[in-house]
């Protein structure tokens, strides 16, 4: 089946040669498993492998949705749970209620920090102030994802990257961690983009710290299409692909006419004017990452790269894995 995508691979393979991006893990599967992986490029003399670590700054969101929505399963929270019963002292100058979902769909109006701040997350949000009032407005949002981090420890006791661990290691996602012994690739520019990547690390964001293989996310997009299979019930799943932000104002840096909508921590390409297939739910990350998964064609893929804010048309890619079913 791999032959059948080489054009998805040839997309890969040139973003590379044509130093766009210094290296790249390309992985497409099916509710069955991986059906294709390749690697292409070196970092630095470092070749890259199938199996290598790099960030994943903002895919690191999803994952994170997907255990707070485990939690909502169980009972322990609600999607209209506020920020404050995690976080009394949250919200004390605002004269709105900042609830979970308001969290999830970058509709909170939570100031944003820099993502490498040198203050620690959860300073900066109980210092935050407000850029609009809760709901208004959708502007996006990683400092947000430490409310979320809260209430999950908060309702399931544990942090959340140890709830994340304890479901996604079963499926096969065990590489995905915090631990920069993992030995991610460097990301190439990053300096030159205003990124103390070190310390940004040592913040541990729950909207953007992750660290992983194309293999874990493999794997989790496989289980989702399988509707959940061991992360969630599918009707829950359904739950956090219901669009949250409606017809709201989008600000930068995901104005209108990108065409998606938020779910809870998916964006949702509903009209994306680039993509033969619509129907279609991931994330991307500051380094060139991709995590798509496409339900109605059945494939997820994922793109892992290492270069700061790298211009990549990746609706090119996209169409070319729904273009060779």
């Amino acid at each position: 089946m791999a032959e059948q995508f080489s054009s998805a691979f040839d997309w890969a393979r040139r973003q590379v040669s044509e130093a766009r991006i210094p290296t790249a893990v390309l992985g497409i599967a099916t509710a069955d498993g991986t059906v294709a992986l390749d690697a292409f490029g070196t970092t630095e003399g470092r070749t890259a492998r199938v199996d290598d670590h790099y960030r994943l700054f903002s895919v690191t969101k999803p994952l994170v949705g997907l255990t707070t929505a485990r939690a909502i399963e169980r009972g322990l929270l609600t999607a209209e749970t506020p920020l404050a019963d995690a976080l009394p002292s949250f919200g004390a100058n605002r004269d709105d209620i900042v609830r979970l979902w308001h969290l999830a769909s970058h509709t909170s109006g939570i100031s944003e920090p820099a993502l490498d701040t040198a203050v620690p997350l959860r300073a900066e949000l109980l210092g935050a102030g407000r850029d609009f009032r809760v709901g208004t407005a959708s502007r996006y949002s990683t400092v947000a994802f430490e409310g979320i981090a809260a209430l999950i420890a908060h309702a399931t006791t544990h942090e959340w990257d140890a709830e994340l661990s304890a479901w996604a290691a079963p499926l096969g996602a065990d590489g995905l961690t915090l631990d920069e012994a993992s030995d991610p690739h460097a990301i190439v520019g990053g300096e030159a983009a205003g990124l103390d990547v070190d310390r940004f690390a040592s913040l541990r964001s729950p909207g953007a710290g992750l660290i992983g293989r194309a293999q874990d996310l493999l794997a989790i997009g496989s289980a989702l299409l399988r509707g959940g299979d061991g992360i969630l019930r599918p009707a829950t799943l359904s739950m956090t692909l219901r669009p949250l932000t409606g017809d709201i104002p989008r600000l930068e840096p995901y104005p209108a006419d990108r065409g998606q909508d938020w779910g809870f921590t998916w964006n949702l390409r509903t009209r994306a004017p680039g993509l033969i297939d619509r129907d279609v739910y991931g994330h991307g990350g500051w380094s060139g990452a991709e995590f798509w998964i496409h339900p109605s064609a059945g494939v997820a893929y994922v793109l892992l790269t290492n270069a700061a804010m790298p211009e990549l048309d990746a609706d090119r890619l996209d169409n070319a894995i729904i273009g060779a079913l």
